[in-house]
């Protein structure tokens, strides 16, 4: 199994949705989108193989691939919009309240962020009027001088923690707690148009999109995506956007419409005999 199957517990996900327990998933003879792209589902460097099952969230995902010649698409919804179905609100959880804020990250092993935290802490002042909980990833949480300017600032700082290398590591519990972090927030905020934006959006959060968008370091002025993501989604930027809209967006991009049965699950992923052992075993 690819190991980004495991980055964020998408294959325990769909077996826990399957019926098959979470901590063990059955071997999925393809790659699934790990992150939203704004393109063809997978980030650049990790090309599938030849041959093997690209499972994308959106049926945009599989015309945008078929575009560049690429094929065996399987259309599934995001592993989150299942993820959202399968596990219950916290009783008597108070109403949600605040805004939630997810920096433009890079990662620890070949991409580097530059940008003005100071600046970037003035414009959230200037606009969220609630308490702030800013979740950091992983490789700028693990940064003290970057973690105490937004403690200093005053905001609740977090992080979801590691998505693991290689099928080791990693916080099993990562999208889970992304999830109820979501949950107990009334806003989700960015820099830059994320997977944690269309989430949110789609769970009904006020989204908006404002800030120094900050830079991958090394990479070339305009192909770095946020001119082209202001251009190709104006409507999912500001600092006030139309959370009906953004959620219809979001409904789309994450294919909501193209979510499947835990019968459908397991015949597309190849599961079905894993499924009929744990159904002999029960009966």
């Amino acid at each position: 199994m690819d190991s980004s199957n495991h980055w964020y517990r998408h294959a325990h996900i769909w077996s826990q949705y399957c019926g098959l327990g979470f901590d063990y998933p059955p071997r999925i003879n393809g790659v699934i989108q790990h992150g939203w792209t704004f393109v063809h589902g997978f980030g650049a460097g990790h090309e599938p193989p030849h041959g093997f099952t690209k499972y994308v969230w959106a049926d945009v995902n599989r015309r945008r691939g078929q575009a560049v010649g690429w094929r065996d698409y399987y259309v599934t919804g995001a592993p989150m919009l299942y993820l959202d179905r399968i596990t219950p609100h916290e009783p008597d959880a108070p109403e949600p309240e605040g805004t939630i804020w997810y920096p433009f990250h890079g990662t620890v092993d070949y991409e580097a962020v530059s940008g003005d935290h100071d600046r970037l802490i003035d414009e959230i002042k200037e606009t969220e009027t609630g308490p702030v909980t800013m979740c950091l990833y992983y490789v700028e949480y693990e940064i003290p001088a970057v973690r105490a300017k937004y403690e200093d600032a005053g905001f609740r700082v977090i992080s979801h923690g590691t998505r693991g290398v290689k099928w080791t590591g990693g916080n099993p519990r990562f999208l889970s707690e992304q999830l109820g972090e979501l949950r107990r927030h009334r806003r989700i905020a960015s820099n830059r148009l994320s997977s944690a934006i269309f989430y949110g959006s789609s769970l009904g959060l006020q989204p908006a999109v404002y800030g120094d968008p900050m830079d991958l370091v090394g990479v070339k002025t305009g192909f770095n995506g946020t001119d082209l993501l202001e251009h190709t989604y104006p409507e999912l930027h500001g600092r006030d956007i139309d959370a009906r809209v953004a959620r219809e967006v979001a409904d789309v991009e994450l294919g909501r419409d193209a979510m499947l049965s835990p019968e459908e699950m397991v015949l597309v992923l190849g599961w079905e005999q894993e499924w009929l052992m744990r159904r002999e075993e029960s009966a």
